[in-house]
């Protein structure tokens, strides 16, 4: 049986993660953050009753802690999924997002070293499309230069850099999975793609009176499903060498592509009036307004367009996409609608 290691395990990445793991017969063991306010196992909680998965109290920030749970743990592979993972947020938090996403990779690689385990443990390393920012080359691969446009991903460049270095240097077989935008229902409610489907359905069915507030309408990102971006993580530890991938669905959607759909399959008729920071999305059925522009929401420095070319990926490891980008927005709406009809059932009584 293998014995996998999964950082930010009660994340979306890495919820999807564990139960891909378990199915193929793994033995998980995942570091989740105390946290005195809520459960952190709340994406897990479907899991806690299978004696193959295993919980370890820990943080990237402190590298005895990291490198007791390895040296206890010995793991075949460690998925380094935990970071401060919120764009906007990196820009007010900065500090925090460069010692957790550059260097928590250090205190890993680092633990790995130091215990001698380059040859027993493979390591993969959550990176992502965010480090392209500026775009110098359409679309982008693993040979596009880094131009990132935000503290986070400066930090995460870091982390890029720092495993083809360990890799190089001492031999660690260590992969950077280089991620476009990956959704599902298990999205935290702060981003972009969440935020849309969860206020759409409490507009919906009521709960909710004011419009959904959004910034900058046309960015445009290549998203796909964390389910299959899980796999592919997956299929870079099982490669006999290591390298680094882009991941990506090889398409582009703007913000307002992913509002339109979201609010087909919700049953509004959407239409658009205005420009800039005065456009707002009106519902043909009640004249509502539903959308509307909110300045906050721009970022200090914007990265307007990402999409990925993952030939490599599929040429090399045979990984490809199940969902379509539209099953994915539909299957975000139908969960939040759902999740949104009990919250005013109980609610109700």
């Amino acid at each position: 049986m293998k014995n996998a290691l999964i950082t930010g395990i009660t994340g979306q990445d890495g919820s999807y993660l564990a139960e891909f793991l378990l199915e193929k017969g793994y033995d998980v063991h995942g570091i989740i953050r105390r946290n005195s306010t809520t459960d952190p196992t709340d994406r897990i909680k479907q899991l806690l009753d299978n004696p193959n998965i295993h919980l370890h109290y820990g943080d990237l920030s402190d590298f005895s802690n990291l490198t007791s749970l390895i040296q206890q743990t010995q793991p075949d592979e460690i998925y380094n999924l935990a970071a401060q993972s919120h764009v906007k947020v990196s820009f007010s938090n900065s500090l925090y997002t460069t010692d957790i996403n550059a260097l928590g990779v250090t205190r890993l690689l680092e633990a790995i070293r130091v215990l001698g385990m380059e040859e027993k443990t493979r390591f993969y390393q959550a990176s992502t499309s965010e480090m392209f920012g500026k775009v110098q080359e359409t679309p982008q691969k693993e040979t596009t230069p880094f131009y990132p446009r935000s503290p986070y991903g400066v930090a995460k460049l870091y982390g890029y850099w720092l495993v083809r270095n360990y890799r190089e240097s001492y031999n660690i077989f260590g992969c950077n999975g280089i991620l476009f935008n990956h959704e599902s229902p298990r999205r935290g409610e702060l981003f972009v793609t969440r935020k849309v489907t969860k206020t759409l359905s409490e507009i919906k069915v009521g709960i909710k009176k004011g419009p959904l507030e959004l910034g900058n309408m046309d960015a445009k990102r290549d998203w796909g499903h964390a389910k299959d971006y899980v796999r592919g993580m997956w299929m870079m530890l099982q490669a006999d060498h290591p390298d680094d991938y882009v991941l990506s669905m090889e398409e582009q959607h703007s913000v307002r592509d992913f509002v339109n759909i979201s609010c087909k399959h919700l049953g509004f008729d959407i239409e658009w009036y205005g420009k800039g920071i005065d456009e707002v999305g009106i519902d043909r059925n009640t004249g509502r307004t539903i959308v509307q522009i909110n300045p906050e929401y721009y970022r200090p420095a914007e990265v307007e367009t990402l999409i990925g070319d993952c030939t490599k990926v599929k040429t090399e490891l045979g990984w490809k996409p199940e969902y379509t980008f539209e099953k994915l927005v539909e299957e975000m709406c139908e969960s939040d609608l759902k999740l949104t009809m009990e919250k005013k059932n109980e609610f109700v009584y």
